[in-house]
């Protein structure tokens, strides 16, 4: 998979080096010497650094399908000459006219609704020509990360978003704090000081929970999002004292714990982004970790703790939004089988949990180290025992380019208010290819 990191939207390329065949974009019979040197011509990039590049491919070079560039010869980049026609005819189909501002309206990545593309040698050496994709009349410009300098506990929701690493207005229509089922902050003077305590902005927790990206990532837990040594923090048990409604299709049972029931929705805290995919994005990801306090003790009972990053429109043949799973395509939760950060005295061998219950095997693959220096480095209940994570996981899904589209993310406790859960949620991208809805994990580092 390719990704790519441009402007403050976070579009980072990573993943092998890729070809983009510099293709004549409009007719040929307009300029038939210029489809000949396209033809003839390729140019290399790979995955950016430190502001990121585009992901980019010719399908019939890579084997994977990918994402076409083409060069701009409206940058004075080299790239071949084009008949852009009448500046009021949007000849490429992306969105925007010459009048409008597309700096080449016969390559349908290049236009004020687009990320910029940083050029990047490849493993060989190859660089492309640089291309002004968004058109502001800078070549290669990548806006730094925003999350620099957000107080913990903010309460505005676009502090959020920049936390996630979405801060380019062209792509981040709004933000706002909701509940499961994207309903409103509950009201009250007490339940509404409560919910604003479930969402914080963390630059890290000990010395391995640290933001994927930037300086920041955004924390939403059913009891405080906050460090153990902010005012405000409450170990392992808050309960906020108010109750809503599951998301579309919630709950959802997991298969590895038959029977158990999940209860009711207690204590969620969500952030709900309204964004505008770039005209020359077709998918997007970010990444997550889940952890919670009810490992061990409370494993396949009805405090099944999830999260969920619900987006709507609904990406095709799903009949909910939720987009982040475990490796079996169930939910993220509590009972999910993705709490591979864990340890117990048997460790490295598999931890039976609850202890003693002989039907829960983990085998705690990741180890403990990412737990240490925090609050669940140690279970109140058992000695030798940690709590659970499921280490950094990254989700990514299809979006249509220049199409409007929301995402939630929301953690809540199920059954009762107590034996907290939290997910941290960094690093946005969008991506090039626009692949599926997928969730898969990203080894410790």
């Amino acid at each position: 998979m390719r990704y790519f990191k441009a402007d403050s939207a976070a579009v980072l390329l990573g993943g092998s080096a890729f070809i983009a065949a510099v293709l004549a974009a409009c007719s040929a019979s307009n300029n038939p010497s210029a489809t000949s040197s396209a033809e003839a011509s390729s140019v290399t990039a790979s995955s950016g650094g430190v502001g990121g590049a585009l992901a980019a491919s010719s399908s019939s070079s890579s084997g994977e399908g990918g994402f076409d560039l083409t060069t701009s010869s409206s940058t004075g980049s080299g790239g071949p000459a084009c008949d852009q026609g009448s500046p009021s005819n949007d000849d490429d189909k992306d969105g925007f006219t010459e009048q409008q501002g597309d700096c080449n309206d016969c390559d349908p990545n290049v236009n004020p609704g687009a990320v910029e593309v940083v050029a990047k040698a490849d493993s060989d050496g190859g660089v492309p020509k640089a291309v002004d994709e968004d058109c502001d009349g800078k070549v290669d410009n990548v806006m730094p990360s925003c999350d620099d300098g957000l107080m913990e506990g903010s309460l505005d929701a676009m502090d959020g978003a920049k936390a996630i690493g979405l801060c380019d207005a062209r792509f981040l229509m709004s933000a706002k704090w909701v509940q499961a089922d994207g309903s409103p902050p509950p009201v009250g003077g007490t339940q509404l000081m409560n919910f604003h305590l479930g969402h914080g902005i963390i630059d890290a927790i000990g010395p391995n929970l640290v933001a994927q990206e930037g300086q920041a990532m955004l924390d939403l837990s059913s009891g405080t999002a906050r460090k153990p040594s902010s005012p405000g923090y409450k170990h392992r048990n808050f309960d906020k004292g108010y109750t809503g409604n599951a998301p579309v299709g919630f709950p959802k049972e997991s298969p590895s714990c038959p029977g158990a029931v999940t209860g009711a929705v207690h204590d969620a805290t969500g952030l709900e982004v309204e964004l505008k995919a770039p005209t020359n994005a077709k998918a997007l990801t970010f990444d997550f970790n889940f952890f919670t306090f009810e490992w061990p003790d409370y494993i396949c009972k009805q405090f099944n703790d999830f999260f969920i990053a619900n987006m709507t429109p609904f990406p095709n043949m799903q009949l909910d939004g939720n987009i982040s799973f475990d490796p079996n395509g169930n939910p993220v939760s509590v009972n999910n089988g993705f709490l591979s950060s864990c340890g117990c005295p048997a460790s490295p061998a598999n931890c039976v949990v609850p202890p003693n219950n002989p039907m829960t095997p983990f085998a705690c693959s990741f180890g403990s180290n990412a737990l240490g220096g925090t609050d669940w480095a140690t279970d109140d209940n058992h000695a030798g025992w940690t709590n659970g994570s499921t280490g950094w996981l990254q989700t990514s899904a299809p979006v249509t380019p220049g199409q409007s589209f929301t995402i939630r993310f929301v953690t809540y406790d199920s059954a009762d208010g107590n034996v907290d859960s939290s997910t941290f949620v960094d690093r946005w991208r969008w991506l090039a290819d626009a692949g599926k809805v997928e969730t898969v994990v990203q080894p410790p580092k």
